[in-house]
């Protein structure tokens, strides 16, 4: 108990001491996985491109002070892609390095993952197509929509370069409702692929159309077949194999009385005197007195023209080749007989001339030996048969 206030007042100035030491002393250093994934930012392109490829998040291992590292949130940490050395006229995708940077500097990132993500740069274009309508559902009972107008006609469609590719079509569609006077509707113009499903990621300019369809009573209204009518003969040795009109069918409206003793609509008559193939023509379509078509149109007819086909006969002398010097040759019998096919013109216009029948008599002696016939035929025909295939070669000497 001796010096018991100078050794008390050294005890407090040594514990002061220490606890200032453990105030000061820095905190311990750890290397932690961020409990969670970090989504990846798309980062800046350059003008004219869109970035494609799916970004999505990833993990990040960090290290840093103890009590600092170990309770960063995801708004402290921010992931995006370094697009240095991504060519952006190449169609080949490419890896691109994903850098992680913290909101707090004593917090350094040791490890991300993945450490790339496969991406490319695809040119934006443009491109113009017309509008069409698409209704939602049928106008009220006793109503049909006659031939409706868009305003605008058309729209620029503008996004990247494989997507404005694949616009097979762009549908403004609309829905009648119980009115029964003409529709008049506004839109937007969805562009959609060849399957009719809509594609996403494209602009669309102007953003909305007018769309004017007149009702018309399906009382007055037919839908009738088309029917061509043809005139004249094809050229000798051809026929008509076939004849088709488009459309095939079209509405007409008038008076009840007139459109119900109608049942069919002819073609203007297509004059195919001395053809020899096919031909298509535009005419135009041929209506009575007070009865008019709801959306006016020429027909187009395709009358088919083929030559008919045919066989014919022809008797071929025999000719031997490659007989050795000194020796004569005679074939039994001295002819044969053979049938072509082809268009019936081809045939008319052949000559006996025009074929050949050959044996070979190559390395062969005096004396009689079966001999097989080689025939040459006009290209534009072919060997039904020929009688005899095989005649006998005798050779003797001179």
């Amino acid at each position: 108990m001796h010096d018991l206030p100078l050794k008390a007042t050294a005890l407090l100035i040594a514990v002061l001491f220490w606890l200032a030491s453990v105030q000061n002393a820095s905190p311990r250093e750890i290397v932690v996985p961020f409990d969670g994934r970090v989504p990846v930012e798309k980062p800046a392109v350059p003008n004219g491109y869109v970035l494609r490829g799916n970004l999505g998040d990833v993990a990040v291992t960090l290290r840093g002070p103890e009590g600092v590292v170990d309770r960063l949130s995801v708004a402290d940490l921010r992931a995006t892609l370094d697009l240095a050395g991504i060519d952006p006229g190449s169609s080949e995708p490419h890896d691109a390095k994903v850098f992680v940077v913290t909101a707090n500097d004593a917090v350094k990132v040791v490890d991300v993952s993945p450490g790339t993500v496969s991406v490319r740069l695809e040119r934006i274009t443009s491109r113009t197509v017309a509008v069409q309508v698409k209704f939602a559902n049928s106008p009220p009972q006793g109503l049909q929509p006659a031939t409706g107008s868009i305003s605008p006609t058309e729209v620029k469609i503008t996004g990247p370069e494989s997507s404005v590719a694949l616009v097979a079509a762009v549908f403004a569609t609309v829905r009648f409702g119980d009115v029964t006077t003409d529709l008049t509707q506004s839109a937007p113009p969805v562009p959609v692929d060849a399957n009719g499903l809509p594609i996403d990621g494209l602009q669309v300019e102007p953003g909305v159309v007018v769309i004017s369809v007149p009702l018309l009573p399906t009382a007055t209204t037919r839908t009738l077949p088309v029917l061509w009518n043809v005139r004249g003969n094809v050229a000798t040795g051809y026929w008509i194999s076939r004849v088709t009109t488009d459309p095939v069918a079209v509405t007409v409206r008038g008076e009840q009385s007139v459109l119900a003793a109608m049942e069919r609509v002819e073609t203007a008559a297509v004059d195919v005197s001395g053809l020899t193939q096919t031909r298509i023509a535009r005419v135009p379509l041929l209506l009575p007195d007070g009865v008019s078509m709801l959306e006016p149109v020429d027909a187009t007819v395709t009358v088919t023209v083929v030559p008919l086909a045919g066989t014919r006969p022809f008797t071929i002398a025999v000719q031997v080749q490659n007989l050795a010097a000194g020796l004569d040759a005679t074939t039994d019998p001295s002819t044969v007989a053979i049938v072509v096919a082809g268009p019936a013109p081809t045939l008319a216009a052949l000559a006996v001339d025009q074929f050949a029948a050959t044996v070979d008599a190559s390395g062969r002696g005096a004396g009689s030996s079966p001999a097989d016939v080689a025939l040459r035929l006009s290209q534009l025909v072919t060997l039904q048969s020929v009688t005899p295939a095989r005649v006998t070669l005798t050779i003797k000497g001179r």
